[in-house]
């Protein structure tokens, strides 16, 4: 069995290390750094189980910026591209998709296109009407940035998606399914086979249900904090209730990364026409926590002397590489323009500045300089300058 991949992110390289196990695998990328790394069994991406299991693992696994000679030979081609939100077309970009469907289409018409890039509710559907004589299914992935490919080990389900023009549905969808679950090292996974859209939906609605629950967590802690109560006392009893569970509840300046915000737009933008408040309401709350917290640090200012702020870390959670669509960022932003003067500590930043703000690579420099450190995810190397911390991270951890 040859499966190639297209887009090696941390849903692509963690699929194909999976499967590079038992079947012979080809990553495809536009990035020869991401290629280099991956031939040289070194991660591209921060996951420090990926990286052991590159290491430790033999694995039948090639990268290649090739595209056509890796889909030609295939007779399973993963789609893993990137699907930015559009924000002015109120739309995921799948423009990749297409592109790679349209070197398949050129090469290949025989192996099975498993999209598994996110997507609007009903794309699959349509744009297997545009590429007929392929065999294209969709199956969501539900996996953590930083913990893919335990995810993948470990996973909560498997979901498949049909279209129109899967001939052999069962058997071609049956047989991918069962390549992931033999591969993984969880037993009795569940295996649910649906229409493509409602596959799609389950995704959408997913995520969108975990950016609920950490706004409304956040939303509590903005209560408590104005109250002057104890945050981490109401979560933990609240939490206790096994009907609530002690799961994505530990605050945040807001939630980020490459999912939640532009899976919550898209699902917001699919309800067009349709009657909703809590969709809307869920990407509100994020805009509105982001907004508090900026005020909170403002309001902090006044009591500092040099009124430096100190950005310690721009990536979303603890363990994560990730600056996409930080809730960090736009609290800089909001602060810059209320004219706070801002540095920052990044070790994966290069540059010497970054949004206009100047980098301190040196961490005795930063807390020096820094009257107030922000931190949206605490790191024990701030213990020495506790008292400079402003952060809402109640449980030290995700």
């Amino acid at each position: 069995m040859v499966i190639s991949i297209a887009g090696v992110g941390y849903v692509g390289l963690s699929l194909a290390v999976l499967l590079a196990k038992k079947n012979k695998v080809i990553a495809v990328d536009i990035l020869e750094e991401k290629v280099n790394k991956i031939n040289q069994r070194l991660s591209p991406i921060q996951d420090a189980y990926l990286e052991k299991y590159l290491t430790e693992e033999k694995l039948d696994l090639n990268a290649t910026l090739d595209a056509e000679s890796a889909y030609k030979i295939a007779d399973i081609i993963i789609i893993a591209v990137p699907t930015n939100y559009n924000m002015d077309l109120n739309y995921f970009d799948t423009s990749a998709i297409e592109k790679t469907l349209d070197i398949v289409n050129k090469v290949n018409s025989h192996a099975l296109i498993v999209i598994k890039s996110t997507v609007p509710i009903g794309y699959t559907k349509n744009i297997a009407k545009k590429y007929s004589n392929l065999e294209i299914i969709f199956s969501p992935e539900f996996l953590r940035e930083s913990k893919a490919l335990y995810d993948n080990f470990y996973p909560s389900r498997i979901i498949i998606g049909k279209t129109a023009n899967t001939k052999n549905y069962l058997s071609r969808a049956s047989e991918f399914a069962k390549l992931l679950k033999d591969s993984a090292l969880k037993k009795d996974v569940p295996i649910i086979f649906m229409n493509s859209t409602e596959a799609e939906a389950v995704k959408l609605f997913s995520n969108t249900f975990l950016a609920l629950r950490i706004a409304y967590f956040n939303e509590l802690d903005s209560y408590a904090e104005m109250q002057g109560l104890d945050t981490k006392a109401i979560i933990e009893g609240v939490s206790l209730d096994p009907r609530i569970g002690n799961f994505y509840n530990n605050p945040s300046f807001g939630y980020g990364g490459y999912c939640l915000p532009k899976d919550t737009m898209q699902l917001k933008a699919n309800y067009k026409n349709i009657p909703e408040k809590l969709i809307t309401a869920v990407t509100d709350s994020n805009i509105t926590r982001k907004n508090f917290v900026a005020n909170r640090i403002f309001l902090k200012l006044k009591n500092c002397k040099n009124k430096i702020v100190g950005i310690y870390r721009l990536t979303m959670k603890t363990n994560s590489d990730s600056f996409r669509q930080s809730a960090i960022l736009d609290v800089i932003n909001i602060l810059k323009s209320k004219g706070v003067e801002i540095i920052i500590f990044e070790p994966l930043l290069n540059e010497k500045t970054y949004l206009d703000c100047k980098v301190i690579s040196n961490f005795d420099e930063f807390t020096t300089l820094a009257e107030l450190i922000i931190a949206n995810r605490y790191d024990n190397c701030l213990n020495k300058i506790k008292n400079k911390v402003y952060t809402r991270d109640i449980f030290n951890r995700d």
